[in-house]
């Protein structure tokens, strides 16, 4: 049997349950949107399907142990976090572009700026662990004999 990932423990916790509602406020936000206006905002609609995506795709990677899932968790976080910020700021800049929100318009004010936060949090999370996750100390048998990953 596998041991925990050192991701999902303490903070790791807290990070894994706000991207779970964040993954569940930004589903529901662009498939309300895309069933009932898509034609009137197009872009911004599917870039809030892309965040509901990137959101369920780091908090899997941060319950899943091992090299490979930390590896996904650092480049779906990064995007995140480009994403908020090029998204946040064309928002501010050029309107006409977003007629409607998106979860990343004005850097997350809809959410209480959660998205703004979240990917800070969770790049210094990850990069807490960083010396865990590469060196393989994720997942260890029983026996103390390290499982492949």
């Amino acid at each position: 049997m596998a041991t925990r990932s050192s991701l999902a423990t303490g903070v790791g916790r807290v990070l894994i349950a706000v991207y779970g509602i964040l993954a569940l406020a930004a589903t529901g936000r662009s498939v309300v949107q895309i069933i009932e206006k898509f034609s009137y905002a197009p872009f911004a609609y599917t870039l809030s399907a892309l965040a509901a995506v990137v959101y369920i795709v780091a908090m899997i990677a941060l319950i899943v142990p091992g090299r490979t899932w930390y590896r996904v968790a650092c480049v779906t976080i990064g995007f995140e976090m480009a994403g908020v910020l090029v998204v946040g700021t064309l928002s501010l800049v050029d309107r006409q572009l977003f007629p409607d929100d998106t979860v990343w318009s004005y850097y997350g004010m809809g959410y209480l700026f959660a998205p703004l936060v979240l990917p800070i949090a969770g790049l210094w999370w990850l990069r807490k662990h960083h010396r865990a996750a590469v060196s393989g100390s994720g997942p260890v048998a029983p026996s103390g004999a390290r499982t492949s990953e």
